[in-house]
């Protein structure tokens, strides 16, 4: 009994008393309309009223505004029209009343059976309600899907997707078990030459009722299969008992899965995944459609009790997951091969760096590897002012390139500068050492010239050649000490305070050049370059050095980076900034230096200390290196809780043992 259902007439129909007659039943009702106000009376007294509840107008289409009303009626979901024919009456009413009729969901004679009316009402109500709940499915089915495409679109990892495809389609089938093939094509490269072949390989299977081992493998996209057929001619094959193909198809089911597990395939659905462009990318094979989605098929009755065919429903669901997972898997594609061109850039870029400077060589992939560490070991601290912070795979990814391009800006400083040894280039240094060697040979000359002097002057002048000689001996010996000196001078170690005023001395001396002119003994760029008093760069050298940082930000800034990605070139900026203000180019503080960055100085500074391939210093011993960073953490150069977490968690060792330096580059590469 419908008591939610409505039985309508026009007020003062002739059919009134056929509608009471069926008060017990339905809920009576008369609706005022009139000719002039068919469509509106009808949207304002029936759909208003009706649209939450089942109605059905009973229409005598032998008066005028029951069949006005009955030609202008436009379908709607929850309303339907029986349309009686009267009795006697003139052809052309009665030709009237059929072609209104023709959108009423029954036609019934006047004078018709109670009886047959009430199945007519009775099959309109169900029309209503199977009309309610194809519309309650679709849009449930509409919303599973848009559920999977987001899910699909969300997804990356091309493994994590086929798992993620071939999971919904058993799911939207309710199918016990599945497996994925995807389409390769193999042979000539550029497709010029040679003789390219299609084949499937299968990928991955999942099933309900039993688990086991499998492993990819290839087969021939021919007709042989039925996942080969769907591939080449891209049709869907439906089959209620694979043991029962008919012998008029070309492929046939394989048993040996069955026959190795005891497993029973009966129901197949095998669908193409095809892409925007209509080509067979792979193919979706599921099986044995059940009537209890949690039910497991473990014997052959469970089988037969609980296999069904796979209903239209389920096939077309099938195919639009299909459509939807080869647009996926295509952008899941796309997105890894810009990954590897990617990361092939930056490995390119990264090795170019070293390529330009040898002498740090590996730097940035030791960097990298104690960048990564020690990010991981903030992310586990579950205390202390970093207790809340934890990086996620992207911001991992993020810190990873910032790390391997962080000296790219290098490329744009002069070679020359960047391996420079000691404080005078070597062509410096020889200018340095020939002038040296001529004021030895002018010595030499003075000497011969004072013997003949003597000479000339009197018979005995051979008697002054003693003090000749030793006059010569003390200015050799002192010219000499001063190349001595000046050589230890050039060396990278740090200058003691006195030994400025003996540099200054030995640059106040003067000599004649072979052309009779006074020169200094030092120029005064050897000059400002031997007063170094740390290292080997001067202060413009050391500016220009410094710039790499500018360079690196500059070049980085271009790269249209993705949003996950966006703040490499912020935290590549900041690598050499301190604490307190008193690091480079920016002289950023604090809290304006990101944390990533704050990380990778730590890493990128112990590196540079404990390296041993700078042809400008020693490797330090790690003791010292550790001692040096805990002063500079007690400066405020670099964060304390950080320096003590890099310390406790022993992040030096993952790239400074003779294994980790071994495996680093490997490390790196993999942490994607």
């Amino acid at each position: 009994m419908h008591k939610r259902a409505e039985v309508l007439y026009r007020d003062g129909s002739a059919l009134r008393g056929l509608a009471e007659s069926f008060q017990n039943q339905y809920c009576i009702r008369a609706v005022m309309f009139s000719n002039t106000e068919i469509l509106p009376v009808l949207t304002s007294n029936l759909q208003s009223e009706v649209s939450d509840r089942p109605a059905i107008v009973l229409a005598d289409l032998g008066h005028p505004d029951d069949i006005m009303i009955s030609r202008n009626f436009k379908q709607s979901v929850n309303l339907r029209f029986i349309g009686f024919l009267p009795e006697n009456d003139r052809v052309e009413n009665h030709q009237t009343g059929i072609r209104a009729g023709k959108t009423c969901f029954a036609l019934l004679h006047a004078g018709v059976s109670r009886g047959y009316v009430e199945a007519a009402i009775e099959a309109a109500i169900a029309s209503i309600e199977s009309d309610a709940r194809n519309r309650t499915a679709a849009e449930h089915e509409r919303e599973e899907l848009n559920r999977i495409g987001i899910a699909l679109s969300s997804t990356r990892d091309v493994n994590v997707l086929l798992e993620l495809i071939l999971a919904k389609t058993r799911e939207i089938t309710g199918a016990d078990a599945g497996s994925l093939y995807i389409v390769e094509t193999s042979g000539s490269e550029n497709g010029l030459s040679g003789r390219q072949e299609r084949r499937l390989r299968f990928k991955l299977t999942q099933n309900d009722t039993k688990q086991f081992p499998y492993s990819e493998f290839t087969l021939p996209m021919n007709e042989n299969s039925m996942a080969g057929y769907a591939a080449l001619h891209g049709e869907v094959i439906v089959h209620e008992d694979v043991y029962l193909i008919p012998l008029t198809r070309p492929y046939r089911f394989n048993a040996t899965y069955d026959d190795d597990t005891g497993y029973r395939t009966r129901s197949v659905l095998t669908v193409p995944m095809k892409n925007a462009r209509d080509e067979v990318i792979g193919v979706m094979q599921v099986l044995n459609r059940k009537r209890s989605p949690g039910i497991r098929l473990l014997t052959p009755a469970d089988v037969e009790r609980e296999v069904e065919p796979f209903p239209e429903r389920a096939i077309r669901l099938a195919e639009s997951l299909a459509s939807q997972a080869a647009v996926a898997y295509e952008n899941s594609q796309l997105y890894q091969n810009i990954h590897n061109l990617f990361e092939g850039f930056v490995n390119a870029a990264a090795t170019a760096i070293e390529q330009r400077d040898p002498t740090t060589s590996g730097h940035s992939v030791r960097v990298t590897t104690m960048t990564l560490g020690l990010a991981e070991a903030v992310s586990r601290t579950q205390s202390g002012p970093y207790a809340t912070v934890h990086f996620t795979i992207e911001q991992m990814k993020e810190i990873r390139y910032a790390a391997l391009l962080h000296d790219f800006g290098k490329i744009a400083v002069r070679e020359q500068l960047l391996v420079k040894a000691r404080k005078l280039y070597p062509p410096q240094l020889d200018i340095l050492r020939q002038r040296f060697d001529y004021l030895h040979q002018a010595l030499e000359a003075e000497r011969a010239q004072q013997k003949l002097d003597a000479l000339l002057a009197c018979e005995k002048g051979v008697a002054q050649f003693p003090q000749i000689d030793q006059e010569f001996a003390a200015k050799q010996a002192e010219l000499q000490e001063d190349w001595r000196f000046l050589v230890r001078t050039n060396e990278a170690t740090v200058l003691p305070e006195g030994q400025f005023g003996r540099l200054n001395d030995i640059a106040r001396k003067v000599y004649l050049d072979p052309t009779g002119i006074k020169r200094s003994l030092l120029t005064p760029g050897e000059m400002i370059s031997l007063s170094v008093r740390q290292g080997t760069l001067n202060e413009d050298e050391r500016q220009e050095i410094e710039s790499h940082v500018v360079h690196s930000f500059n070049f980085l800034t271009h790269i249209p980076w993705t949003q996950e990605l966006r703040f490499i070139p912020w935290i590549v900026r900041a690598h050499h900034e301190k604490l307190n203000g008193k690091g480079y180019p920016y002289r950023l503080r604090g809290d304006e230096i990101p944390i990533q960055a704050q990380i990778m100085v730590i890493c990128d500074v112990f590196d540079a200390l404990c390296s041993a391939d700078r042809p400008y210093k020693k490797a330090v011993p790690l003791n010292a290196a550790l001692e040096i960073l805990e002063a500079a953490a007690h400066r405020n150069e670099i964060d304390p809780e950080l320096f003590r977490i890099f310390t406790d968690a022993r992040i030096y060792e993952l790239a400074h043992t003779p294994d980790a330096q071994l495996q680093s580059a490997d490390t790196v590469r993999i942490q994607n």
